[in-house]
């Protein structure tokens, strides 16, 4: 480490947020293992534009390197995932070069937007369900008050309505939980081919059910850096949808190969497939091919819109291929782990 670093160099690394020291030339002379983590690569000996290529942070840098004081900018960064920042830029004397701190906005950026997006999809979702049940308690009390075959009827349509409500919040609550990590990275390992297996076990019985058959075909083991439970989430929504929309076509296939630093899980069905025009708005919350046909089978539409917040924080992609009359292919790609 350069001996004439204007600043200490046990507190720089002992700052919670990501920090930076850049001489008068603009080249990093100290970053922070947080720094590093942000930046996805040590700047220490760089050009701090090689690292963090936004314009009015650079700008301000060259404003304190002149000693004209410090500066707060905000900016966003679009990949691997959408992250906000606040650059505060302070000069530490003439010719002693710059201290750039960043503090991470996105997560109350999304609590806030969270907060919104929740009260509004819930209020307009559960309008439906709740006028139900309104109405059938109506009924009760009204034109069946004396007639207890309607009103176990009623009762019953009572209860599949709560039970949608109930599902409906349980999406939600997921959703805006994996929204709030999406741009913090997973650090644990899985094994995809486990997580395959696992999820056949599980859905068995709804398989037997629609009549179908769930088979794994997989090269593996693959492991990715990853949280299992998300990503149990991820392949057992995919393979659900697959049995309730495809199981016409008696088999559903959980298929995983690698290819080339990437594994891959495609979950196949042989059903009536998709339209083409339907495809890229598959992952839109509340977004549904068929809506009535999507109620009476138990979706909230919500089910492939947590697949892609999931996968964007494994730092994945999803891809989606169709053909109607002979089904559909929905393919998670993660990067092995190394």
């Amino acid at each position: 480490m350069p001996s004439n670093v204007p600043l200490p160099v046990d507190l720089v690394h002992a700052m919670p947020d990501p920090a930076l020291v850049v001489d008068a030339q603009g080249m990093v002379t100290l970053a922070n293992e947080q720094a590093v983590e942000v930046l996805e690569s040590d700047p220490v000996g760089r050009h701090l534009s090689a690292s963090l290529r936004v314009p009015a942070v650079l700008d301000a840098v060259n404003e304190a390197a002149m000693g004209e004081g410090g500066a707060n900018v905000d900016y966003d960064v679009r990949v691997p995932v959408p992250r906000s920042f606040r650059a505060h830029v302070s000069c530490l004397g003439h010719g002693k070069g710059v201290l750039i701190t960043l503090r991470d906005l996105t997560r109350e950026q999304q609590i806030e937007r969270m907060r919104a997006d929740f009260v509004a999809n819930a209020s307009h979702e559960l309008r439906t369900p709740l006028a139900a049940l309104s109405g059938f308690l109506e009924t009760i009390q009204g034109a069946a008050k004396n007639d207890p075959k309607a009103q176990e009827k009623f009762l019953g349509l009572m209860k599949s309505q709560a039970e949608r409500m109930r599902r409906l919040i349980d999406d939600l609550l997921s959703l805006s939980r994996i929204e709030m990590n999406e741009h913090v990275k997973p650090s644990g390992e899985v094994d995809l081919t486990q997580v395959a297996a696992h999820v056949r076990d599980v859905l068995s019985g709804m398989a037997r059910d629609f009549g179908c058959e769930i088979t794994v075909d997989s090269d593996g083991p693959f492991a990715v850096p990853g949280t299992r439970d998300e990503l149990v989430q991820v392949i057992q929504n995919l393979t659900e949808n697959a049995l309730k929309y495809g199981s016409s076509g008696k088999l559903v296939e959980i298929i995983v190969r690698k290819n080339g630093e990437w594994a891959e899980v495609s979950v196949r069905d042989h059903g009536p497939g998709i339209a083409e025009q339907h495809i890229p708005r598959l992952t839109e919350r509340f977004y549904r091919v068929n809506v009535q046909d999507s109620r009476s089978r138990g979706g909230t539409g919500l089910g492939l819109a947590i697949v892609k917040h999931i996968v964007n924080r494994h730092r994945g992609r999803l891809v989606i291929t169709s053909e109607i009359g002979r089904g559909s292919t929905f393919t998670m790609r993660l990067p092995l782990a190394e």
